[in-house]
């Protein structure tokens, strides 16, 4: 979430943030610094990191509970205090040096970028053996539309299908045929039963990069037990489309060729993530969960022809032709 707002509404959430400290019994005057988020409103202190999430949920209550179950291996930030309303709830964290990945990822040499990821992957492995927290509560708006431990685990998807064919300026013959490729495939889902955590939101933009070095995982928002390579799908994805995942600052700097070798050094780096036989079928399966779950949050206000081609209808619709990003990995990977 960019700073343009007004100064209005800055000044509005800069209060946020102060009444945040106040709470957490921290300075309530301390210099802030307004840091670039693509989901909630975070400001910089010399010593804290505060973030406010201004959606009518708990996501940074949820993300408490499961920070105090990371172990140090994943570079989670101390958290400090969190608290506030639905609507209005704020996580404080110590301060980590370094500033996202996403945004110097333009100007690192090959060797640095090759070694971020290998760090990462690093981290992300140690999240992936960490057992969930008893007791987390639910999600209310998941980005991936599947039910783990579920004898069904496609279900939701599928429902969430046959709503979106009733969007206006849609091809509900496009939509039933992602119906039928998530139908056929979830098989390769098999139990679909996990007692152990995924990120949930693993973009550049929640790496911190800092002397040539991964510092910190952050935003866990969206932890949840879950098959660990429900995290490469998001991956993949921002690799192959790293503009929709960046702050709105840094879009004109990202170039989607910076990305290119990814996965590549992800496959070396985390070969777990890869293992199932049918890998690029379960992701099929993940994108269109995930695009459908876009689509009905950003449904189309006008004819197909005029939309962006990174729309999430397009998204879906080149999974569903066999001509998305998922296909060229699958043959350049395997």
């Amino acid at each position: 979430m960019g700073i343009g707002q007004g100064s209005s509404g800055a000044t509005f959430a800069e209060l946020r943030a102060r009444r945040a400290l106040r709470g957490a019994g921290l300075d309530p005057v301390a210099p802030l610094e307004r840091a670039s988020s693509v989901t909630n409103e975070v400001w910089l202190t010399p010593a804290h990191a505060v973030r406010v999430n201004r959606h009518p949920n708990h996501r940074l209550y949820r993300e408490a509970l499961v920070a105090a179950a990371l172990p140090p291996e994943v570079g989670y930030p101390t958290v400090v205090a969190h608290g506030g309303s639905r609507g209005e709830d704020w996580l404080v964290t110590e301060r980590v040096p370094g500033s996202p990945l996403a945004h110097h990822w333009p100007e690192l040499t090959r060797g640095e970028r090759r070694r971020a990821v290998g760090q990462l992957a690093g981290r992300l492995a140690a999240l992936h053996r960490t057992p969930a927290p008893e007791g987390l509560p639910p999600f209310d708006d998941a980005p991936q539309l599947l039910e783990v431990g579920a004898a069904d685990p496609t279900g939701p998807v599928v429902t969430a299908l046959h709503r979106a064919m009733d969007l206006d300026h849609v091809d509900p013959v496009m939509l039933g045929a992602a119906v039928e490729m998530v139908t056929r495939l979830s098989p390769t889902l098999g139990s679909f039963e996990a007692r152990t955590l995924v990120h949930g939101d693993v973009t550049f933009e929640n790496v911190l990069w800092h002397a040539g070095e991964v510092t910190a995982l952050l935003d866990v928002e969206w932890a949840r037990a879950g098959p660990c390579d429900l995290d490469l799908d998001i991956m993949l994805r921002c690799t192959a489309h790293p503009e929709l995942h960046v702050a709105d600052a840094h879009v004109a700097r990202t170039r989607v060729q910076d990305y290119a070798e990814v996965p590549a050094w992800l496959t070396s780096a985390y070969p777990a993530l890869f293992d199932h036989p049918r890998q690029f079928d379960r992701l099929r399966v993940y994108s269109i969960a995930y695009d459908t779950w876009d689509l009905l949050a950003s449904p189309p206000q006008m004819a197909l022809r005029q939309l962006g081609g990174l729309h999430a209808y397009h998204r879906l619709q080149r999974v569903v032709e066999h001509k998305s990003y998922i296909d060229v990995l699958g043959r350049e990977l395997t």
